[in-house]
Parts: C-alpha cells; structure tokens; sequence
C-alpha cells in the first residue's frame, strides 16, 4: 500500500506577494505542485466532442497561463454506463486517449499539471442504461438505475483502472476520482442509496469497499507517481448521509488505498441545502475539511464559495486545510492567480457564484461560460485584439452593458467616454447588491471601477446627455437601461402603490404588511429583501446554518439539522397573472434556493391573479373566480420594465453608427448576463 507523506508545513514564502501561504509550493513526494491553488472540476460542455477540444485547450492554457498550480478537468465517464448523458465525455479506449493530450500539453506548456475527473454519474447518469447500488431512482432524474451485481461492481471498478491508465498515456499527472456530490461512488457509501446485503453494502465498510477498491486499483494500474485525488463526501447534506465516523474512517482507508490528495465534497445535487449559490457565505464548509485535517495525512483541498485571495489565504494560514479549490472563480477570471500574486486582488474579476451562465447552461446542455466573463470557454471565438483604427466612441449608461462595451472598447484601444446620470457606476447592479445574499455584487462594481481606470475610460457621471452632447463620436452605444413599467387598475396612483425602485432606493419605507405584483427575479429579489432587515445570513456562516439546518459540528448524519429560518419582518404576499407556480422561470440551479427561502419566511406565493383595485382598504384582486382583499400598506409594483430608448432617434439623426445594448435594447426581464455579454461582443467588432 503507498502511504504518502503528510503535507509540508507552510513557512511564510520569501515571495513579496501578500498571500504567502498560497503560494508556497507543495510536495507530494514524486511531484510539487507550483501553489496552492487547485482548479476544481466544472464541467463545460466542451468534453463531450472531440472536436471541441481545441476550444477546452485553449480554455485550460489561459488559465494555466493565469498562474493555478492543478488543473481537474471536467468530468469524464469511465465507460458507457457511468455517462452523464448520451455520448457525453467519456474515457474507456485508447483512440479516445490520443486526442486529450491536446489537453495536457497545453496546461504543461505554462508549468501546470492537470488531471482528469473520472465521473461515474451512477443514477445521476440522464439516460435509460444507468448502473447503482440498488434501484433507487433520484428525485432529480427521470431514469430509474438498474442494481449493478457483484460481478458487474467489480466490472465498474475495472473501468476505473483502464480509464486511468489511459489518462497517464494521455500525458495527465494524475486522475480526480469523483467521489461526492451523490453521484456512483458516493451512492455505494451512503445508506440513502446502498441497501444491499453483500460484500459491497451494509456496514459502512462494506459500503467504503467500492472507493477503497478502485484507488487501490487505480494506485496499482498507474505506478507510485502518478496523483490520485479522491473527492471525498465530507458532508452528503441529505437524509439517509454518512455520519462522521463513517466519512473519516473512508478517508483513512482511501488514504493508505494510495490516495495522493483527498477533495472536500460537499453536499449532493438532490440536497435541500444549497452549498454554492450566492447566497451561501464565503467559505461556509471549511471548517468540515479542518475536522478532517487531523484524522490524515495526505494534503487536504478546501472547496465552495472561495471567491477571493484573502478568504483562500486565511484558510491556509489557519491550518485548516492544504489547498484551495477554485472552480468558478477561474470561469470568472483565467488570471485570478496571477493577480493574487503580484499583490493585485482589487484587479480581480470576482465570481458572484450567480450560477446563470455555468451551471444553469450545463443542465440545459448549453455550453458552459460566466455572466461576468463572456469570454469564459469561448476563448478562441472573442477575443480583444487591439485595434488598427482607433475610434471616438460613447457609452451612454454606466450599468452592467455599458461598463462591458466601454472597458473592452478602450482595452482594444478606442477612446472612450462613458456617461452617465447617476453619481456612481452600476445601473441596476446597485439596486441588486442591496438584496440579502447578494452582497457579491459589491465586488462586480469595485472590478469594473478599476478597468475603467486602467483601460483609460472618460467616465462623466451626474450628465443627462442629449443628441448635441454626442456630436463629434464616431460611435455611440446606447445602454440607457430600463424605467420600471407601470401598471393600470383601479386606484394604481394610490399613495399605497410604489415602485420597487422606490423601495430598494429607500425612498420609501415599506409597511408591516405588502404586497408584491410581480413574480419574476426583480419579484422576489424584492421580497427577500423585505423579508429581512439588518445583516444577511449570508454574511455570517453561523446564522446561515441555522436557517438551512446544517449541524455546524458535522457530527449529525448527512450533517443535518431542523431548519430554524429566523422570523420575517414583514408580512407578505408575492402575485403574479400567470397561472402555476411563481418562480417557474428563475434559473434552474438557484430558483429553488430563492422559493425555499421565501417559504421559509412565510411569503405567501400566488398565480392566476386578476388585480381588481388599490384603495385605503388594501389590495382587492380576484383568485379563481374568488374576491379577495389584501389589507397591506403598501402595494409594490415588480411588473417589469420598458426599454429607455429616447434618444435613439435622434441620435441617429446625428448620422453616426448607433447601438442599443443591455436594457436599452430588451428589458422583458433584467437580465445582466446577456447585457454583459452584448456589451462585450458589441465592443469587440467595433
């Protein structure tokens, strides 16, 4: 059995970079790893097609380039039936092998090494040939598994070692076994979803055989030097989970099997409890890899909602853990290390694990990339090249569309000047980093603050432009954003009646009790931020764990708790026209976290509503042929906005090239990741 050593103590580096912890090398006695930073596995869409893979190339060498010490690729299936879905990536033969070392080599190129994530999706697995423990179908998944039998358990474990030996052909240092997140390995661990009675199930030894048994053999097929991380379901945040002594006595075991690093897995896909929506506080779930720490001696990797140098730093300084794992954040931005490094964290793109252009394009089999980098797993499509015909350009609006085109633009070498009403940058961004669980928000204006610095943007804030004022550009883009739309019913200018701008602005103080018009994003960002007052759980880990019953010790099984929500401030109603569930539209990977949250806090969601009036009385409306009156305070208006395009018209009069972008241009639902993405696009054909 190889037993690897314990992981180097983490002396202050004599690098000048504030984050010495870091940056300091780590042994792993047959190779060292440049830093401390880990780019965990996110899947792209780009693995599932050989001919995408100059594209996940190039997305691995930028961030290579950027400075990451270990790159894990997105998932790959050791053989048919563990595929994510139908002709998903997967990794059992050898003319699949050749063409990864495009991968390797590029992540070699710029002193990183890489390993590939074997993901067996077991009845996660989105297609009717799916293998598990026992039959037990997911909640998330349409498709019911098929009992794997003893013979075909150990089939599967083969696949694992020939899948790995293919990889370290491929030119991988080393392979990610996924091992968490509930998918194959984690379901043979797990009682939720393990009920046999034989030499792979009962007992959690029983049951740990499965991971044991394919890093030993993985160990055996790959030779002493080659990295094997095993992902590790620290906290399985689901009934029916592993208790504490079962998930260290699994990492002792996978440890002495030859596991080289053991990855904090946390919580699985079907779990009530969200673990990296924004939401979440930074870090919540270190202090589970730091119960760990002292039960092995392999390096451990911290993971979930670790967004900026300081929060990885502090981690690391404390001992709690030997690496961080940074999987969004590197969609965010390639050059995060880079920049860490050199004593520049403000220059950061941060991550405000929104999850609408990552997770929530994955599950719609949609390419993978970031709302606040279009630029992420599109690298070779745009690109900024630096001009050869500098251009007068003007960006009327200083929200999320227009600080995209107006950086990109003067990065490319226009010049740019960037106008705005207001007195501070951000549009709607600064209505939205005021919504409980949305403060990172804060972090997406501080970086664009500092691009408009460094690229050379005129920024004029507090002008009202009109067409006179735009005479002389060659180009101007109009990103005025939107006005909220109004509604028309009885009694609609009621002092009762207020616009949601009005509310998050403070201009208006609402009641004890209100009601909501609207059930979209702005709808219920709204009404979690009337729901609560003063600091958002999102800010301190311990108020959050309460409120999603999560036993801060990890000791209660599948770390579970009863939920204790703290009480609303307010009574609420949220309504919308459209008969069904209010929220239906949010994104696929965090709706669920906003609906739970309201429910939480007693927010009454209603459709199919007819509003029939506003009065001193309340709110009179209409439910399936039912009068009912509301007696709020006041009646918030959320029913989305028109595009602002008054001076488009005229400015086109001026005969200068014009463009609508963001708002401006579509303003059925706010929506700032096409905004940022239309901005950038826009600048970089200019």
């Amino acid at each position: 059995m190889n037993r690897q050593p314990a992981a180097s103590a983490l002396p202050a580096s004599e690098s000048p970079s504030p984050y010495p912890h870091l940056f300091q090398p780590l042994d792993l006695g047959f190779t060292t790893l440049r830093n401390r930073i880990l780019m965990g596995s996110m899947h792209t869409g780009l693995e599932d097609r050989i001919r995408d893979f100059p594209k996940l190339a190039a997305y691995f060498a930028e961030r290579a380039a950027g400075g990451v010490g270990l790159i894990v690729t997105g998932g790959f299936a050791p053989n048919v039936r563990g595929w994510l879905k139908p002709f998903g990536g997967k990794l059992s033969w050898p003319w699949e092998a050749r063409p990864h070392r495009q991968l390797t080599q590029a992540a070699h190129a710029h002193g990183a090494r890489i390993c590939l994530q074997l993901l067996h999706a077991g009845r996660y697995a989105y297609h009717p040939f799916s293998v598990a423990p026992s039959a037990i179908q997911a909640p998330i998944n349409p498709f019911k598994p098929r009992a794997l039998s003893s013979r075909g358990v150990e089939r599967q474990i083969d696949a694992y070692a020939r899948s790995a030996q293919l990889a370290r052909q491929a030119g991988y240092d080393g392979v990610e076994l996924m091992g968490s997140e509930g998918y194959f390995i984690n379901e043979f661990t797990a009682p939720r979803t393990n009920k046999r009675n034989d030499a792979w199930g009962g007992d959690a030894n029983r049951r740990m055989r499965m991971a044991v048994e394919i890093v030993r053999r993985v160990r055996e097929a790959c030779g002493p030097d080659f990295i094997i991380i095993y992902r590790l379901s620290l906290v399985d945040l689901v009934e029916g989970g592993n208790a504490w002594e079962d998930i260290v006595a699994q990492a002792r075991a996978v440890e002495y099997a030859g596991a080289s690093i053991i990855n904090s897995g946390i919580g699985w896909h079907e779990a009530r409890v969200p673990t990296i929506v924004t939401s979440v506080p930074r870090a919540a779930f270190v202090d589970v890899t730091a119960k760990l720490k002292p039960h092995v001696q392999v390096p451990l990797v911290a993971t979930n909602r670790i967004n900026m140098p300081e929060v990885a730093e502090g981690i690391l300084a404390a001992g709690k853990a030997d690496m961080v794992s940074l999987a969004r954040p590197l969609l965010a931005d390639p050059e995060w290390a880079n920049k860490a490094r050199s004593g520049q964290a403000q220059r950061i793109n941060t991550c405000i694990a929104c999850n609408q252009a990552c997770l929530d394009h994955v599950f719609e089999n949609k390419r993978a990339s970031c709302l606040v980098n279009p630029r992420a797993a599109a690298e070779t499509e745009l690109n900024y090249l630096t001009t050869t015909t500098p251009r007068r350009i003007a960006v009327v609006g200083a929200g999320p569309a227009g600080l995209a085109c107006a950086s990109v633009a003067a990065q490319r070498g226009h010049a740019v000047t960037l106008f705005d009403a207001a007195a501070e940058i951000g549009g709607q961004f600064n209505y939205a980093k005021r919504i409980p669980g949305k403060e990172e928000f804060h972090e997406t204006l501080r970086y664009f603050q500092h691009r408009l610095e460094e690229t050379g943007v005129a920024v004029r804030l507090n002008q009202h432009v009109d067409a006179a004022a735009l005479q002389g550009f060659d180009v101007v883009v109009l990103a005025t954003g939107i006005s909220p739309r109004t509604v028309s019913f009885p009694g609609s200018d009621h002092a009762k009646v207020v616009s949601y701008v009005d509310v998050l602005s403070g201009k208006v103080k609402v009641g004890a009790r209100a009601a909501l018009i609207g059930a979209g994003g702005i709808g219920f960002d709204v009404a979690e931020f009337l729901a609560h007052e003063g600091p958002s759980p999102s800010l301190d880990a311990g108020r959050w764990m309460r409120e999603w019953g999560v036993d801060p010790a990890f000791e209660a099984p599948g770390g579970l708790l009863a939920p204790e929500p703290e009480p609303p401030v307010r009574e609420l109603w949220l309504l919308q026209r459209t008969a069904g569930k209010p929220g239906a539209r949010l994104g696929k990977t965090s709706g669920w976290v906003h609906r739970a949250t309201l429910k939480a806090k007693g927010v009454r969601m209603l459709g199919g509503v007819d509003y029939q009036g506003v009065d001193d009385e309340g709110l009179h409306l209409q439910i399936d042929g039912q009068h009912q009156v509301l007696e709020v305070d006041h009646v918030v208006v959320c029913a989305g906005q028109e595009p602002r395009r008054e001076l488009h018209a005229a400015v086109q009069a001026l005969g200068c090239e014009v463009h609508l972008i963001g708002g401006a241009d579509v303003a059925a639902e706010l929506d700032a990741k096409r905004a940022i993405a239309q901005g950038s696009r826009l600048a970089a054909s200019l």
